[in-house]
């Protein structure tokens, strides 16, 4: 597990450099910032349809091969870019087309290593794995964008690529060294998880040896699953109307605050420190719920709402700290539930799902939220967008419980189990 995050810190790193300077070469090339746009569109965009094969071909292919097969081909595309950044070949329609193929790939590539990942500790330390993956992925974040800046300075564009490509060769080549723990549960089992139910555990031995594995049983146990449909509109709601903090605080902080980009270069970092500090919390979950990841989202929310509603950029830095640190140990809650409440045989098609929905999202979310501080401002879309989650959340916790029937005691029988109990107590 310990090589495993250092892999993963380093191939973060290495995205978020390419991340980073892909917009920077999109600017140099078109001098367009829809072009940017467009660019992080088309790479996101496979996932919305390709992310429901990718996750069959987890649960169907050898775990630790997808993982390295397709770390290799993600390389080759970052090798292939810096080549034609270094010979000046590369077109805005050439980037486009490498992007894609990237975002492609990463839809096998992303259930895969997040599972793999999963398989490296025994079941009950699953979300404290999640967490160290979220903290290594939050530390990755950062080195990898501040290294862009220097990396180009020095090394060219090309070059961030270029390390970006050795960083994903890295990770293969840990990948075939690495040993499930003892206690995990394997690929392709059909052995109930925790929540998972008596339905999910009664699948067939052919779900488990790799025939009908197909696209639509993952959906079908989706829809039906009530916890993960909760899930995922909790996650949608937040991720439309409370995730996007670099574009509305960023408005609100160079508007209404009257700050500059240094000003908000500061919120910037809090919530990078404040998502560290939450996922060191999120590694400590033991039994995480969407009840939980409810409660998190819905607090961050009302925090939301008082950032929107802040007289000075010293009182939003109070409040943007633990609003990070909620999102993160919400975020964190929320992973774990949806890779270990599937059964194992089912885990890749229901990320697939996940990558699916979470597009929509991501395409979507940020023209909407846009629409709503065109009409109501940073201040009024931060207020709604809060009020909005919490009241929804609120709403469906309390509607849930109106219509949870009370238990209701079993009569006792003579001589029942209860009875004979007794009588063994008392002799």
């Amino acid at each position: 597990m310990r090589w495993w995050s250092v892999a993963n810190f380093v191939s973060n790193a290495g995205t978020w450099m390419q991340l980073t300077v892909q917009n920077l070469l999109v600017l140099q090339i078109t001098g367009s910032a829809a072009a940017t746009g467009l660019s992080m569109s088309v790479q996101a965009a496979p996932a919305l349809v390709v992310s429901l094969l990718g996750g069959a071909a987890v649960d169907r292919w050898p775990r630790k091969l997808t993982a390295t097969v397709s770390q290799a081909l993600l390389g080759t595309v970052a090798f292939v870019t810096a080549v034609l950044v270094a010979l000046d070949r590369l077109d805005m329609t050439t980037l486009l087309v490498l992007a894609a193929v990237t975002g492609t790939i990463a839809t096998v590539d992303g259930p895969a290593c997040a599972l793999l990942g999963n398989d490296l500790v025994p079941v009950e330390d699953v979300p404290s794995a999640i967490g160290v993956g979220a903290l290594v992925h939050s530390a990755g974040r950062l080195v990898g964008t501040a290294l862009a800046g220097v990396t180009v300075a020095f090394l060219g564009t090309g070059a961030a690529y270029a390390a970006n490509g050795v960083s994903f060769l890295f990770v293969a080549a840990v990948v075939p060294f690495l040993r499930p723990a003892p206690g995990a549960v394997a690929a392709g089992s059909v052995t109930p998880t925790a929540g998972a139910g008596t339905g999910a555990a009664a699948a067939p031995d052919k779900a488990a040896t790799g025939s009908g594995m197909t696209v639509r049983e993952g959906l079908l146990f989706f829809a039906r699953r009530p916890r993960l449909v909760a899930l995922a509109g909790i996650t949608g709601l937040s991720s439309i109307f409370g995730r996007n903090y670099g574009l509305t605080l960023a408005v609100l902080v160079t508007g209404p605050l009257a700050g500059g980009a240094g000003a908000f270069g500061t919120v910037s970092t809090v919530l990078a420190v404040g998502g560290i500090l939450g996922a060191v919390l999120g590694a400590r979950l033991r039994r995480p719920s969407v009840r939980l990841v409810g409660t998190l989202a819905a607090a961050g929310a009302l925090l939301q709402l008082a950032a929107g509603l802040s007289p000075s950029l010293a009182v939003l830095l109070v409040l943007v700290l633990p609003m990070a640190v909620l999102e993160s140990v919400s975020d964190t809650a929320g992973t774990a539930v949806l890779q270990t409440d599937p059964p194992a045989h089912l885990r890749g098609r229901v990320l697939g799902v996940w990558g699916s929905v979470g597009t929509v999202w991501s395409l979507g979310g940020p023209p909407a939220l846009g629409l709503l501080m065109e009409l109501a401002g940073a201040r009024g879309a931060l207020v709604a967008g809060g009020l909005l989650i919490a009241g929804t959340i609120g709403t469906a916790s309390l509607l849930r419980t109106r219509r949870t029937p009370p238990p209701v005691p079993l009569p006792r029988k003579p001589g029942g189990l209860q009875d004979r109990k007794a009588l063994s107590a008392a002799a």
